[in-house]
C-alpha cells in the first residue's frame, strides 16, 4: 500500500508524494489522520520554511488508531480504532521536563537547537519512515508519541482545535495566573487569542478585552460570544486610551499577547495596559531578536512579571479536550473552513488571508 502526503519542498510549494506504508514495530502505531488543524504557524512556516528539505507538515493531528504493536497497546491503554489526539512535540521522555508532562521544554522537541529531535509537522520527510505530519493519510507514531483519547461525543473537527484551546489554558490560567475577578486584555483575536478568551472567561475573570485591527471584525464578533466584554480596533481608535477609559484608569491585571508575530507593539501596549503595580505580561517574542528600547525602567517600576509563550503541557490538552466537549461555547463558530489534502496550499494561505477564516480542517480522506 502507498500513503498519499502533501510536501512542502519550498516557499508556497507543495508536492504530492506517495510513501510506502510503513512497518510498524511492537511499540509503535500507525495513525489516520482524520483533521489536522492548521493554524498561524503553518502560514509563517509555508511562507519561510525554517530550514531547507522537504517536510510534511501539519501538527495539530486528530486521528484513528489504525493499526498498533501489542507493545504500544499495553503501554498506552489504546487500542485500534480509537479516536485520539497526537501532540506535535515528541520528547525523550528521559529528562525532567517529560517526567512532568512538560515535554514543550525537552532538548528533543527544540527543532532549532537539536535537529536530530522529532516533531509532528516539523521533521525532514526524508527522515524514514517519513510520515511525520498530519498533512498526509497516515502519519507514523513511534514509542514516545504524546497521544490523548479524545472523550467520547467529541466531533473531530471541533477536537481540531484542542492546540490552541490547551495553550489558551497554559498561558492565561497556568502561567499567567488569570483567575475569578482578574482583568485581562488579549492581543490578537485569531485561534489562540479566542482560546486565551474562553480559558480566561471560564476560569472567572471579571473583565476580557480582545483587540484586533479592520481585518478582524468578524473574528472579534466571535470573541464576544465566547466571553469577551470589550473588543478595541486598534487601527480605528487609541487602544491604550480605550482601556483607560473601560477600566476608570485602573488597567488590567493580565496582558496576553496572542498576535503572533506583530513585533515590540503588544509588548508596550501591554507595559502600559497593567495596573499600576504588580501586573503579569505573556509576550511572544522569538520574531522580535532585538529590541533595544525594551523599557526595562518602567517593568520594574511597575512590578511587572513577565511570561513567555511556550506551548502546553500535557494536563492543558486534557483540559483542553474536556472544555471542548462541554458544550459550554460555541466552539463550532472557530472552526470555519474545510479542505481536502488536494487543496492544502489554498487551505494554509486561508488562515493567513482574510479575517473570515480562524481555523481551517483538513481533512485528507475528502
Amino acid at each position: 500500500m502507498k500513503v498519499n502526503a502533501a510536501v512542502r519542498t519550498a516557499p508556497q510549494t507543495t508536492e504530492f508524494r506517495e510513501y510506502d506504508m510503513p512497518d510498524i514495530p511492537d511499540e509503535a502505531a500507525l495513525l489516520k489522520v482524520e483533521v489536522a488543524g492548521i493554524c498561524g504557524t503553518d502560514v509563517k512556516f509555508y511562507s519561510k520554511p525554517p530550514f531547507p528539505g522537504p517536510v510534511v507538515m501539519g501538527h495539530e493531528n486528530i486521528g484513528y488508531i489504525a493499526k498498533a504493536g501489542k507493545v504500544f497497546q499495553d503501554r498506552r491503554g489504546l487500542k485500534e480504532g480509537d479516536l485520539v489526539f497526537v501532540e506535535h512535540y515528541v520528547g525523550c521522555m528521559n529528562c525532567e521536563h517529560c517526567h512532568r508532562g512538560d515535554y514543550r521544554l525537552c532538548m528533543f522537541t527544540d527543532w532549532r537547537k537539536f535537529p536530530e529531535g522529532l516533531r509532528f509537522g516539523y521533521t525532514l520527510a526524508e527522515r524514514a519512515p517519513h510520515l511525520f505530519g498530519g498533512f498526509a493519510e497516515y502519519m507514523y507514531l513511534p514509542w514516545n508519541s504524546v497521544i490523548h483519547k479524545l472523550p467520547n461525543g467529541l466531533n473531530p473537527e471541533i477536537a481540531g482545535v484542542v492546540t490552541p484551546m490547551a495553550n489558551g489554558i497554559q498561558w492565561a490560567l497556568f502561567d499567567c495566573r488569570v483567575g475569578y475577578d482578574s482583568k485581562v486584555l488579549i492581543q490578537g483575536p485569531g485561534q489562540q487569542g479566542l482560546c486565551n478568551t474562553v480559558a480566561s472567561h471560564q476560569a472567572g475573570a471579571s473583565l476580557i478585552i480582545v483587540t484586533g485591527t479592520s481585518k478582524d471584525k468578524k473574528r472579534l464578533e466571535v470573541a464576544k460570544k465566547l466571553g469577551a466584554d470589550y473588543t478595541i480596533i486598534v487601527d480605528e481608535e487609541d487602544p491604550l486610551e480605550r482601556i483607560m477609559e473601560i477600566t476608570n484608569g485602573e488597567g488590567v491585571d493580565v496582558s496576553l499577547d496572542c498576535t503572533a508575530g506583530a513585533g515590540t507593539i503588544p509588548t508596550l501596549l501591554g507595559v502600559e495596559a497593567l495596573k499600576r503595580k504588580g501586573g503579569t505580561l505573556q509576550f511572544q517574542g522569538e520574531d522580535v531578536p532585538e529590541f533595544p528600547n525594551f523599557p526595562m525602567g518602567k517593568i520594574a517600576n511597575k512590578y511587572i512579571t513577565i511570561k513567555a509563550a511556550r506551548g502546553h503541557n500535557y494536563e492543558s490538552c486534557e483540559l483542553g479536550l474536556k472544555q471542548l466537549n462541554s458544550d459550554r461555547y460555541p466552539f463550532e463558530l472557530m472552526t470555519t473552513h474545510r479542505f481536502g489534502l488536494k487543496d492544502v496550499h489554498n487551505a494554509i494561505n486561508a488562515v493567513g488571508g482574510s479575517g473570515d477564516c480562524i481555523h481551517v480542517s483538513l481533512l485528507p480522506w475528502e
